[in-house]
């Protein structure tokens, strides 16, 4: 399995895991292989419906105030390399500086 394998795995598997919950803005985060464990471990975040608001300050346009992402889901996939079997999602927080 390759880099590009290894994300497209992840994100796939995160858009069937989640279905239903219509996530947007998939996009991948960050990748490692760990020599080890002879795994993949990829990061990939997302967007749903609630983590939007519709009354945003931060944002007036001509049009009206656009939806500004408020929150953003991070999970880590950690996939066998060899199987390319799903072996694990978890939770990921970020802290963004202040």
């Amino acid at each position: 399995m390759d880099v590009k394998e290894a994300a497209r795995t992840a994100k796939d598997y995160l858009l069937d895991l989640f279905e239903g919950e219509e996530t947007m803005n998939v996009g991948l985060e960050e990748i490692d292989f760990d020599d080890s464990s002879k795994s993949w471990s990829v990061t990939v975040g997302f967007s749903r419906p609630w983590d939007y608001s519709n009354k945003s300050p931060m944002t007036p346009t001509l049009f009206g105030e656009l939806s500004q992402p408020l929150t953003r889901s991070f999970k880590i996939v950690r996939i066998n390399d060899q199987s390319g079997r799903v072996l694990a999602v978890k939770d990921r927080t970020l802290t963004t500086p202040t």
